[in-house]
C-alpha cells in the first residue's frame, strides 16, 4: 500500500471519527431542526479525496453511527449521495460550489428520496414519498453553506495547499 493511500485513509478514519462525534449537532431552521455535519464532511472529503473516497467515509460514519445507536438506516442513502455527487461535480469542474451543489442535489433532493423504500417497507413508517425532502434539504444546505464558509478560509490562509500537499 502506497504511503499516498495510507494517508488518504488515515485522514478518511479522522473525517469518519468527527463525523460520528458531530452528529449530534444541530441547528434550528424554521420549524424542523437539521444536522448539517454530515453534509459538511461530505463536501470536504470530497474535495480533499474524491468522490470514491468521500461515498466510503460516508458509509463509515453512517455503518459507525447505526452501531453506537444514533443513527439510522436512512444515513446511508441520505449521506452517500451526497458525498457522491459532490466527489463528482468537484471532480469535473474543481469549484468548491459545484460540490455543494452536488451535495444539495445528492443529499437533498436524491438521497431524501432513496429512503422512502427504506422508511416505508423496512422500517414500517407509513409516510409519503417526499416526506424526507425538507429536513435532507435543509441539512444539506446548511451543511454547504458552512463548508464553503469553512473551505474558503482554508484557501486564502493557505492551509487547504499545505494539506493537499501533505496529502499528495
Amino acid at each position: 500500500m502506497s504511503h499516498s493511500s495510507i494517508r488518504k485513509m488515515t485522514g478518511c478514519a479522522m473525517i469518519a471519527a468527527i463525523g460520528v462525534l458531530g452528529a449530534t449537532l444541530s441547528v434550528p431552521v424554521g420549524i424542523t431542526r437539521c444536522y448539517p455535519m454530515q453534509s459538511f464532511l461530505n463536501i470536504l472529503t470530497a474535495i480533499m479525496f474524491g468522490p470514491g473516497w468521500a461515498v466510503l467515509t460516508a458509509f463509515v460514519i453512517s455503518l459507525l453511527r447505526n452501531l453506537l445507536g444514533i443513527g439510522t438506516i436512512m444515513a446511508f442513502p441520505g449521506s452517500m449521495f451526497g458525498a457522491l455527487l459532490a466527489g463528482l461535480f468537484y471532480k469535473a469542474k474543481p469549484k468548491t460550489l459545484l460540490a455543494c451543489l452536488g451535495e444539495v442535489v445528492g443529499t437533498g433532493l436524491i438521497g431524501s428520496v432513496a429512503v422512502y423504500p427504506i422508511a416505508k417497507f423496512v422500517m414500517g413508517k407509513d409516510v409519503a414519498a417526499f416526506a424526507y425532502v425538507i429536513p435532507f434539504m435543509a441539512a444539506a444546505v446548511v451543511g454547504s453553506v458552512f463548508a464553503m464558509i469553512v473551505i474558503l478560509l482554508l484557501e486564502r490562509t493557505g492551509a487547504m495547499g499545505r494539506l493537499r500537499g501533505v496529502l499528495g
